[in-house]
Parts: C-alpha cells; sequence; structure tokens
C-alpha cells in the first residue's frame, strides 16, 4: 500500500458526471438561484412533491404547456440536475424525455450523457449500452464514454469498463481525469489496490494531474487498510493547495481513523471538516455527513452541539432530519429522537418514510408497541403512506416478543405494498401461518397466501405446498419455513 500512489498533486475542477453545480435545499425545495424565481420556480414546487417513482411527472409538465406556460430547457436542464441529485432519477429521466419526445429541443453532448445515465439508474446498464450503441455517431463525445464508464464502475463491472477504458484510449478519449478517477473508483470499491497503483503510475507517466477526486480515493484506499500513515501523507500534500480541500476530505480521512480505533484523530479530523463546512456551498450536506460520524464514535454531546450549530447556519429540510435522528438512536435515545421527530412534524415539509420509519423500527425491536403505534397513526393521519420497511419493522418486532395476532395483521399489510419477496421476512412469514393454522385461523392463513400469490411471489408449486399445509390437520407435510426457503432459492435463481 505505502508506495503506489502518484506524485501530482496539482487541482483540477471535478468534473464528474452526476455532480450536481446548483445549490439546493435537502426536500428538493428551491434555494437561492435567482434564475428560478419566476414561473420555472413554480413549475419545480409543483414537480418536487412528487415523490413516488410510481407517479409520473409528466402530467404536471402537459398542465403546464397546456395552461399557456412557457418552458426553457436551460431551466429544464436544472430540474433534471436538482432531480438526480436527490435521486429522484426515473423523474429527471421522464423530463429529459419530454423535453425531446414532446418539445423537440435538441440534446447537447451534456444531455445525452446524462440520459444515459440515468436509462442505467432506472432501467439497468444494459438499456444504458443500447442507448450508448444508438446515439449518432455525431453525439458521441467524451462525455458520453465517461457517462457509460462510469454506470460500469458504478455497478461494479470491471470487465467492462477496463474493456471501454482500453477502447477510449485507443481513441484517443483516455486523456481526461473524469475517467481514471471512474476506474480509481471502481478499483477502491472492489479492493483492487494493485491495479489502482498501475493506473495511478500511468497517470504519472502521462502527466495526468490528480484533482481533489483523486485525492480523496487515494484516501478511501488507505482509510480501507487503516494505513493513517498513508492518509497523512496524501492529507499534507492537499493542504498545501487549499483549492483541493473540502469538508469531505477530512470526513473520509476520518472514516480510516475510526476504521483503526483512533478514536481522538477521528475527532481532530472532523472537528477541521466542520471549519472547511463553514465555508462550503452545501453546508446542509456536510452537517447530516458529520453528524453520523460523530455519532459513530459515540459523542453524543458532539452531535447536539452540532445539530444546534446546524439549524443556526442554514434551514434543516428532511435528510437533516433522517441523519439526526438515526445518530440519536444510536446512542439508544428513542426520546430525544422523538422530540426530532415531532420538530420535523411541525415544519411541515414533504413526507419522507425515512424519517418515522427508523423510530418506528427502535420502538419495535424493544418492545414500545404502544410508542409505534402511535407514530404509524401520525404519519397516516397527516397524508403519508407507510411503506414495507415500517410494517415490516412492526411486523418482526410484534413476532420477536410474541405477539402474533398484530404479526399476522402487519405481515398482510407489508406483503400488500412489497416491491420483492426476498426482502420479506421468512421467519415471521412463517411463523404467521403456523399461528394461524394453530389457532385454527385456516381464512387468515390462506389470506396471506393469496396475497403472495396475488403478487407473483410465489410458483403454483409454492402455493400448493403451503396450502396443503395449512390445510393437513395432521401437520405431516413441510413446515412453511422449509417451503419458504425453496421458494427464495428459486428467486435469486430468476433474478
Amino acid at each position: 500500500m505505502k508506495n503506489f500512489f502518484g506524485n501530482h498533486f496539482r487541482s483540477q475542477k471535478n468534473l464528474f458526471i452526476g455532480v450536481s453545480f446548483y445549490s439546493t435545499n435537502t426536500n428538493g425545495e428551491i434555494s437561492h438561484r435567482n434564475s428560478w424565481n419566476g414561473p420555472m420556480g413554480v413549475l419545480y414546487r409543483q414537480i418536487s412533491p412528487i415523490g413516488d417513482p410510481k407517479l409520473s411527472v409528466v402530467p404536471v409538465l402537459d398542465k403546464w404547456v397546456q395552461d399557456g406556460q412557457n418552458v426553457n430547457k436551460s431551466h429544464l436542464v436544472s430540474v433534471i440536475k436538482e432531480l438526480r441529485y436527490f435521486g429522484r432519477y426515473k423523474h429527471a429521466l421522464e423530463i429529459s424525455m419530454w423535453m425531446t419526445d414532446k418539445r423537440y429541443f435538441q440534446l447537447t453532448y451534456g444531455d445525452v450523457a446524462i440520459r444515459l445515465d440515468l436509462i442505467a439508474k432506472v432501467h439497468g446498464v444494459e438499456q444504458a449500452e443500447n442507448y450508448f450503441n444508438n446515439v449518432p455517431r455525431q453525439l458521441k463525445s467524451l462525455q458520453i464514454y465517461n457517462a457509460l464508464l462510469n454506470c460500469y464502475a458504478h455497478e461494479e463491472l470491471v470487465e467492462k469498463a477496463e474493456a471501454l477504458m482500453q477502447q477510449m484510449k485507443d481513441m484517443g478519449l483516455a486523456r481526461s481525469i473524469l475517467a481514471y478517477n471512474a476506474l480509481l473508483n471502481l478499483y477502491l470499491k472492489t479492493g483492487s489496490y494493485e491495479k489502482m497503483g498501475n493506473l495511478l503510475h500511468e497517470m504519472e507517466e502521462k502527466g495526468i494531474s490528480n484533482d481533489k477526486c483523486t485525492y480523496a480515493i487515494q484516501i478511501g484506499a488507505y482509510a480501507a487498510n487503516s494505513d493513517m500513515e498513508g492518509i497523512d501523507k496524501i492529507l499534507s500534500r492537499m493542504e498545501t493547495d487549499p483549492q483541493v480541500m473540502d469538508w469531505n476530505t477530512y470526513s473520509t480521512a476520518a472514516n480510516g481513523c475510526i476504521k483503526a480505533g483512533l478514536v481522538d484523530k477521528a475527532l481532530l479530523m472532523l472537528k477541521k471538516s466542520e471549519e472547511l463546512i463553514l465555508t462550503s456551498r452545501r453546508k446542509s450536506e456536510g452537517f447530516q455527513h458529520i453528524l453520523t460520524q460523530y455519532a459513530a464514535i459515540g459523542k453524543k454531546d458532539e452531535v447536539l452541539r452540532l445539530w444546534e450549530l446546524y439549524g443556526k447556519q442554514c434551514k434543516v429540510y428532511n435528510r437533516g432530519y433522517i441523519s439526526m435522528i438515526t445518530s440519536l438512536l444510536k446512542f439508544d435515545d428513542i426520546e430525544s429522537a422523538e422530540k426530532i421527530f415531532k420538530e420535523w412534524e411541525s415544519q411541515d415539509l414533504n413526507y419522507d418514510n425515512r424519517i418515522p420509519n427508523p423510530l418506528i423500527s427502535a420502538c419495535c425491536s424493544i418492545g414500545l408497541f404502544e410508542k409505534a403505534e402511535s407514530l404509524l397513526k401520525r404519519v397516516i393521519e397527516k397524508g403519508g403512506k407507510p411503506n414495507s420497511r415500517t410494517w415490516h419493522y412492526l411486523a418482526t418486532g410484534y413476532f420477536k416478543h410474541n405477539q402474533m395476532q398484530k404479526a399476522a395483521e402487519a405481515i398482510k399489510e407489508e406483503i400488500s405494498v412489497a416491491e420483492s419477496f426476498s426482502k420479506l421476512s421468512k421467519d415471521c412469514l412463517a411463523a404467521c401461518l403456523e399461528y394461524l393454522k394453530g389457532k385454527g385461523d385456516l381464512e387468515g392463513a390462506e389470506e396471506i397466501i393469496t396475497l403472495l400469490r396475488d403478487k407473483c411471489f410465489l410458483s403454483v408449486d409454492i402455493q400448493d405446498r403451503l396450502l396443503n399445509y395449512i390445510k393437513d390437520g395432521e401437520s405431516n407435510s413441510q413446515l412453511p419455513i422449509e417451503i419458504l426457503a425453496d421458494a427464495l432459492d428459486r428467486d435469486e435463481e430468476t433474478s
């Protein structure tokens, strides 16, 4: 590990596909962009609350035009980037497609690269490859190749990424830091440190200078190996050039310290990170991340202090509340987490399942079902829709504490909104079927099996075997847990 990094440390701007250059608040509301204060700001505020990816934003766009409002391509591109930043990939792709299908706007190289990235995230790499292959030759720029390379790197498709990189080299396109950073990050994620070293040596030979992303990847590699000497070496080089330093650099270094068990040094890194957050354009993102790191090293006082500073420095939106609630729950402080939840409720922000779910999970794990049920009731009263995780936490909690009738009701709700059979708790599901059979509630047990069938989670064979168990008075057939294990194996084989 010690000597595999290159020696070029001049800074360049990070131009990665996927990095948003727009300052936003964490619930997607528009912040200080003056160009969004007019009609396009109104349009964005109509799109932003549609958080469910199953719902389309196209009707909102169509109605906007029908009402006689103008649409500006540059503003739509800004909305797409904003939605991408918040993981709203399906909606971002819908707007990208609408721009050309309904408004006939011409695509730039950047537009094509972003669309390719969105296709990969929404429909998978194979569909992204199909799109890439059909891009007109005159639009197949370095940006498009970099976008596909990033897709391969994100999915950890090492062979495909390396083959594409070689193709780019053969075409004379692999001359920017972007492609090298994508491949370096892939090697970091897959633990291929020798390949990292070779690639960094190649960059050095070609005179391709490191940017702050390259440095961050190197720090990440040293951190993964708890190599504090290596981290210090990179930091000392970076600290000579403030342009390549940001809060995330010290945050990554802190992770390495935490992994190595060096709590005091991690604390020092986090303090330095805080200083840079205060001068960052994206303060919220920094505060959210550092909160969870203070919690990881058991510094509750620092979590509370930083939360207070966070509120003074910028408005807190959904992601901030998620970070604070999950941080407090690391200390098993349900009472304080509930206070933060109540504060979130009072802000009347867009509903987000990720806020009540951790608190419901924590309550269920220790048997505080009255509190968990109260939280669920409040969520529903405010128009929220509990998702499969909400019901999963309740079902497994009831099961753990032997409240089987409630577990059976919760498992029905979970199945009704679940997207995958593999995410269901097989132990809980099997126990509910056994419980209902034992109390003679064959109708209730058959209802669960019917729900599984209607969601196409089970083959006909598995359904029949479960029904045979339910109807077998002697209980000589296979137990539900054994049958469901077979169903899971088949599900994994076909996925």
